[in-house]
């Protein structure tokens, strides 16, 4: 039952991870104003512990599900899972600096609002981010088929 328990909330979190990355992508554009990017500063928030949550409840199924540590830990298909969430980490960055600082702007200059270069400076990095996280069920789908092992 464990088992069953950390795949499914493991599963809504990868999905909830997903749905917050395609919101962040849709939200940022020119205009966005002081209330918007306190919300958006929420929503990456989330991002941020819903990522870690991932995480833990993943490598809470590599050591306490039940295929064991042994069925993951000498694939390259999970360390290429691994990775390519690590990368996208790593993509999540610059955005999350720069809706921090943002954020700061918006609370100093009531009036202030995205520009097109703001927005250039960082749809490039979240573009990534939903490029290389497509990779992780590629990986997971090869790990599940005993691809990598």
């Amino acid at each position: 039952m464990t088992d069953l328990v950390l795949a499914i909330v493991h599963h809504l979190l990868v999905f909830s991870l997903a749905a917050i990355l395609a919101a962040e992508l849709a939200t940022i554009r020119p205009g966005l104003t002081g209330a918007s990017l306190r919300r958006l500063g929420i929503v990456d928030m989330h991002y941020g512990l819903i990522a870690t949550l991932i995480l833990i409840v993943g490598f809470a199924r590599v050591y306490m599900g039940v295929k064991g540590p042994e069925a993951y830990l000498g694939a390259w298909t999970f360390w290429a899972k691994i990775g390519a969430f690590v990368v996208v980490g790593l993509l999540s960055a610059p955005p999350t600096v720069r809706i921090l600082q943002w954020r700061k702007r918006a609370r100093a200059e009531p009036a202030f609002a995205l520009g097109l270069a703001e927005v250039k400076a960082v749809r490039p990095f979240l573009i990534a981010e939903v490029a290389v996280f497509a990779l992780i069920p590629v990986f997971a789908a090869m790990m599940a088929r005993g691809i990598g092992l």
